[in-house]
């Protein structure tokens, strides 16, 4: 009886109203049901990176609440004591705040600086090679290095430049100079790390861009040829403009990462002696959150950081959209 009701309600809704406005609905039910129907398959597929993000970067967000409590592992975030904006306070009254946001600022920086143009340059350098064999060889070799673990990448800057039988401080000697101790200078620690950087990221990178590149009609450079247009000319006219709306959008996701610096290679990287170049935020918060055991504290940093990088991603749009009218939303 109740089923029998419902129905007698939505079809007294319906006749309520107008004729035209009851077949868009009919339709938009059809539409999107038809919708569903057909593309089941793919909605089983991206189905598993949905739970994974739902998972692993949406449910433990819960956590963000004992960067305001004084946590404690055994009584749980239900029954830990309250304390506010303590820890934010304690991390930027803290001598080293400014030490820390800065190391992360500049490598952020000049990751974005000297390591964002790199594959956007070698996609451009590919794209124009006449031998295809060739190019799916360099494509090859430059892709390689980003299946390289960190721990490996690090294995090897620490044996390339050892001061004792290093393979750079070997050339320098066969120059006429002094080798240098290059892992225990600060001065060359941010060198060292987006140089390295660049080496692992460049060619995997600059799949997207190469993907782009073909999405460009091919009868613009005929046309640019028969005005007379060098590769160069067609790659300064034709292929960056035509992958621009690409480079902004990857640009600004960059951008929202600037604080974003992972922890592994430089924990892998650093030492007490370039602590003062070397020392960031995420290599704090696990001094801080994992040795030193202070959860809330930890928390509170990290949330910090995501704040910023929110700032900037949204700061970054803005200024896309209003400057060129390209930008994610």
């Amino acid at each position: 009886m109740a089923k029998e009701g419902n129905r007698l309600d939505a079809n007294r809704i319906t006749e309520t109203l107008p004729p035209g406005a009851a077949r868009a609905n009919a339709a938009t039910r059809t539409g999107l049901g038809k919708r569903f129907r057909e593309s089941r398959f793919l909605l089983l597929l991206v189905l598993p990176c949905i739970v994974y993000f739902i998972l692993f970067h949406y449910v433990p967000m819960f956590g963000i609440a004992i960067s305001f409590q004084k946590y404690n592992l055994f009584k749980g975030i239900w029954h830990s004591e309250w304390v506010g904006f303590h820890y934010y306070e304690m991390f930027f009254s803290n001598p080293d705040f400014f030490k820390l946001l800065r190391n992360t600022f500049l490598l952020g920086l000049y990751r974005i600086v000297f390591g964002f143009p790199a594959p956007i340059v070698l996609a451009l350098l590919l794209n124009e090679l006449r031998s295809a064999v060739f190019r799916r060889l360099v494509q090859s070799v430059s892709y390689l290095p980003h299946f390289i673990s960190n721990v490996v990448v690090v294995s090897m800057i620490i044996v390339f430049l050892s001061p004792s039988g290093g393979l750079v401080n070997r050339l320098i000697e066969m120059v006429g100079f002094e080798p240098v101790n290059w892992l225990m200078s600060p001065d060359w620690f941010r060198t060292i790390y987006v140089g390295s950087g660049i080496w692992q990221g460049v060619g995997w990178s600059s799949i997207i861009y190469l993907a782009a590149l073909t999405a460009i009609d091919p009868h613009l450079y005929e046309a640019a040829e028969m005005d007379g247009a060098g590769r160069f000319r067609k790659m300064f006219h034709i292929s960056l403009p035509g992958i621009m709306q690409t480079v902004v959008v990857l640009l600004i996701l960059d951008i929202g990462h600037v604080l974003g610096i992972g922890f592994e290679k430089v924990f892998l990287l650093y030492n007490p002696a370039t602590y003062e170049t070397a020392d960031i935020i995420s290599t704090y918060v696990y001094r801080v959150g994992l040795v030193q055991g202070n959860y809330s504290y930890a928390a509170a940093i990290d949330l910090f950081t995501g704040v910023v990088n929110l700032a900037f991603l949204l700061g970054a749009n803005y200024v896309s959209r209003k400057l060129g009218e390209n930008s994610l939303w």
